[in-house]
């Protein structure tokens, strides 16, 4: 038998999805038209006899961070030592770096054995939010109509590293709904949803006050009228849970952030749902 371990080219990417979905994990139906341009290079494979068999990302965010996600073996593989090979790849790309990911839970132990510390639980709530009135003195927009270096410089109050291309692509694809929270011109809030195979995710979900976040929330819930959604909450965040609790939705998964090194410094008041589990 021969195995290699291999740089993901497109095709690999779009594969990642689907073990994803098969893993539960309701990815984004177009979120690796962002994942692959962030960092082409940051997607591995292990191939066994030509065949793709397991996975992992580590993508490069600016000089110092680095973000791991889709940690696949799959089934029947499982216990060879294949996943451990395209771990070892995936952490020595992003040898020198803070490195961060979102870990399951009958993974955390061995992510700790690597030297990841937890930092919080992102807990996902599901289900149908009930609708919110908008703050008087906020108006909500199209994210796309504001200028984007003001989402870019938002953005960059709730994540560790400069990250325009994938914001670019993120906030961009037709699929999708962004939208930016308004006062007096001054950018309060920011989120966005996208379709799934299952419920719809929000990501990220950003906000001065509970206020905006639930009318962000229930303004992009309203594009998928009736239709549940899911948010990936910091359960550090004790006002997000209890919004989340608040409009009706119910936990129903959870990975734990940790990071490598110390815990980025971050508006973590301000951040109420993630971007992603997958690319942090």
């Amino acid at each position: 038998m021969t195995f290699e371990i291999v740089t993901a080219n497109a095709d690999y990417v779009e594969q990642l999805g689907i073990w994803a979905d098969e893993e539960g994990w309701n990815p984004g139906k177009s979120d690796r038209h962002s994942f692959f341009p962030t960092d082409p290079g940051g997607f591995i494979f292990g191939r066994l006899n030509g065949e793709a068999v397991a996975s992992v990302s580590a993508v490069r965010y600016g000089t110092g961070f680095g973000f791991i996600g889709f940690y696949i073996a799959r089934p029947a593989v499982r216990g060879q030592g294949y996943g451990i090979q395209v771990w070892r790849a995936a952490m020595a790309r992003l040898n020198g770096r803070n490195v961060g990911l979102d870990g399951v839970v009958d993974q955390q132990e061995n992510y700790r054995k690597s030297g990841f510390r937890k930092a919080w639980n992102n807990v996902r709530y599901e289900g149908v939010p009930a609708a919110i009135g908008i703050p008087d003195d906020i108006t909500l927009i199209d994210a796309r109509k504001v200028s984007f270096d003001h989402i870019a410089a938002y953005d960059r109050r709730f994540f560790p590293a400069e990250r325009d291309a994938f914001l670019a692509s993120w906030i961009g694809l037709p699929d999708r709904t962004s939208l930016a929270a308004v006062h007096d011109g001054e950018l309060r809030g920011f989120g966005a949803i996208r379709p799934c195979s299952g419920a719809s995710r929000v990501g990220p979900l950003y906000a001065s006050s509970p206020g905006i976040a639930a009318a962000l929330l229930s303004g992009l819930a309203a594009t998928v009228p009736g239709k549940p959604v899911a948010i990936d909450i910091p359960d550090i965040n004790a006002p997000s849970v209890r919004l989340a609790e608040e409009l009706g939705l119910a936990p129903s998964f959870e990975a734990a952030r940790m990071y490598t090194g110390p815990v980025p410094e971050i508006d973590l008041p301000g951040m109420y749902a993630v971007t992603s589990l997958e690319l942090g």
